[in-house]
């Protein structure tokens, strides 16, 4: 039986300075821009984690600017 490559890879999840998540390849450097969230593991398992920790999609800089209005 053929298993998908993806998989069968690992994976990081990776963060960057909005907060906004992504999964990358584990063997693969992060770029510019991001950095380890974490979190290593299957593909299934990495986005387990960013479903749990990413509950607001909008970006940081957005957060804090509606934020400055309602406060």
């Amino acid at each position: 039986m053929q298993t998908d490559d993806a998989d069968a890879s690992r994976f990081q999840v990776l963060v960057n300075d909005e907060e906004q998540y992504s999964l990358w390849r584990a063997e693969a450097p992060a770029p510019a821009g991001w950095k380890n969230a974490g979190m290593s593991g299957t593909r299934e398992e990495c986005l387990k984690f960013v479903k749990r920790v990413w509950v607001d999609m909008r970006p940081k800089s957005l957060r804090a600017t509606l934020g400055a209005l309602e406060g």
